[in-house]
């Protein structure tokens, strides 16, 4: 009841805005969707300062069943999760953005998230400053989503599920919230981004048995709508963390997993961490480690037919290893959108993650979700869909661990 009043209090407020669209700004209803860095490009002039109040909604009904291990599950609803988003356009072309979670997996009171500064335009030093350069080049920092690869672009955060064809991320959840700093340059389709981050997710000055280093990561690529029925777009990621306290990359989404208690207990149930860090509960030794990873994104959509890839290779190892290890992750969405203005889709999702355990033992992963979903309207969608995850390669508590069947999930974001 809570989050239904929430919701509603804010949508009646984002409607009594005269005008909500912002400069250089992903919507987050369905025309977000396929959406990846914000264009250079923008109809919005800029009128003073505005505040944009907006926020997301998403309940699940779970059907699932554990293999061998976990608890027993029984057909029943999910935690709602809920966000509120706080976007403000400051001057021309420069634009915060704050979330916190009112509701989350991981949480039970509510905690902000992150937030970032996009600078799109110098304006706010003299008018026309540097247009030339900053007609190409966009400036974020804050304490934000890393843009490592694009499968974050399509992945639920928390509440905001709308851009996630399927219910779950992928089992190698490549999704890290650290203080950093990007830089881009787009031009006719083409960009490239280098960024620098503090490679912590939770921030604190105490110095531990390894010093933190900054983490580097980048990105290259082309994006371009050939014509009106195709578009095709091809990027190469990069990340490297030369040896901090932690390792976050594939452990940073602090709100927790979507499919509840399979596979055992906790907020990161179905997913797969490398493990590159030693815990600072460990006895003995030091605690951190090091990676490095890099993930390449092929996305293809002609008419209603549309394709996303991903391969990931990550290496790294902990602080108290000699050798390092590494995991591959391959991933392949299919859909097809139909209906008025593509209000509909059906498709599948296939996903492997397969590499060498700390123990030795060599591991694999595999997934294949199948389903679909309708949009209402543009804040208002639901997907359905079944989904089936073994393991093969564990010892202990996930020998033999593997969960299917059906995921219902209801999503309202504006």
């Amino acid at each position: 009841m809570a989050v239904l009043m929430i919701t509603l209090l804010f949508a009646d407020f984002s409607n009594a805005q005269s005008d909500r669209d912002l400069q250089y700004f992903r919507s987050p209803d369905k025309t977000g969707i396929n959406v990846f860095e914000t264009s250079k490009e923008t109809d919005v002039e800029y009128d003073g300062f505005k505040i944009r109040i907006g926020g997301a909604n998403t309940l699940q009904f779970q059907a699932l069943e554990n293999d061998a291990a976990g608890p027993d599950l029984e057909p029943n609803f999910n935690l709602a999760t809920s966000n509120l988003d706080i976007d403000v356009q400051l001057h021309r072309g420069l634009r915060m953005h704050l979330r916190t979670y009112l509701s989350s997996r991981n949480h039970t009171e509510a905690w902000v998230k992150g937030g970032y500064l996009q600078v799109d335009r110098l304006d706010f030093i003299q008018d026309g400053f540097l247009d030339n350069l900053m007609n190409k080049v966009t400036m974020k920092v804050g304490h934000m989503t890393l843009n490592y690869g694009d499968a974050h672009f399509r992945r639920s955060d928390n509440g905001q599920a709308l851009y996630n064809p399927f219910v779950g991320n992928y089992i190698m959840d490549s999704f890290t919230n650290e203080v950093g700093g990007e830089v881009y340059y787009k031009d006719s389709g083409f960009i490239a981004m280098l960024g620098l981050s503090n490679s912590k997710t939770n921030q604190s000055t105490v110095k531990r048995d390894i010093a933190t280093k900054p983490s580097l990561y980048g990105k290259v690529g082309y994006d371009t709508q050939v014509n009106p029925d195709l578009r095709v777009r091809l990027t190469g990621s990069f990340y490297n963390n030369p040896g901090s306290e932690a390792v976050r990359l594939y452990g940073g989404d602090l709100a927790g997993a979507r499919y509840y208690n399979v596979e055992g207990t906790g907020t990161t149930t179905g997913r797969f961490n490398p493990d590159f860090t030693v815990s600072q509960f460990a006895p003995g030794g030091p605690i951190g480690g090091e990676a490095t990873s890099f993930m390449i994104n092929p996305f293809i959509k002609f008419q209603g037919l549309e394709f996303f890839g991903l391969f990931e290779r990550t290496s790294g190892q902990r602080a108290t290893e000699t050798e390092s290890r590494s995991f591959n992750q391959y991933g392949a969405e299919l859909l097809y959108r139909f209906g008025s203005n593509e209000s509909f889709y059906i498709g599948g999702r296939y996903n492997l993650v397969e590499g060498e355990l700390a123990n030795g033992n060599e591991i694999e992963i595999t997934r294949v979700n199948v389903g679909g979903g309708w949009f209402l309207t543009n804040n208002v969608m639901t997907k359905l869909e079944y989904v089936n995850q073994t393991r093969d390669g564990f010892t202990g508590p996930l020998e033999g661990a593997g969960f299917s069947g059906l995921m219902l999930e209801a999503v309202i974001s504006f």
